[in-house]
């Protein structure tokens, strides 16, 4: 298993698809969510692409919505690489690269609520109370950078 990190104009045609579909396997089909999934970040993420050979098994994204603060989003795994540990690897792969740059002070998230204890895992403490976010309860969460 490979992971890289590309810009939105670096990904291939080929990429940018097998990123998509995934997403839209996992966030609208899986979860019968009806929701907005091209929101115009991509094109200022940086993409974490976790291949298997050729395919893409994993993908989350990173964005900026504040110049102190750095979002992560996305994190999709597909069904056959799910309970290896891929997510949790594509986390720490993102977290490593946000170290590296001062400029961001918080990461922050919408984590679904089943997914707290994962999170928190890394560092990330809540900050709102569950809300349902397209029929899917979903819960706030930063970490601070030290």
């Amino acid at each position: 298993m490979v992971i890289q990190i590309k810009k939105y104009r670096e990904l291939s045609l080929d990429e940018l698809y097998q990123i998509l579909k995934l997403r839209v396997d996992v966030f609208v089909v899986e979860q019968n969510c009806a929701y907005p999934e091209l929101d115009n970040r991509d094109q200022d993420a940086d993409h974490l692409i976790a291949y298997n050979k050729e395919s893409v098994s994993g993908y989350l994204r990173i964005y900026y919505p504040e110049d102190s603060k750095a979002a992560i989003g996305r994190v999709a795994i597909s069904q056959d690489y799910r309970g290896q540990g891929l997510a949790r690897k594509l986390m720490e792969v993102a977290l490593d690269s946000l170290e590296i740059n001062d400029k961001w002070k918080t990461i922050c998230l919408q984590a679904q609520d089943h997914l707290l204890g994962f999170y928190e895992s890394f560092g990330f403490k809540k900050k709102s109370d569950v809300y349902l976010e397209d029929g899917i309860p979903h819960i706030n969460m930063e970490l601070s950078k030290k």
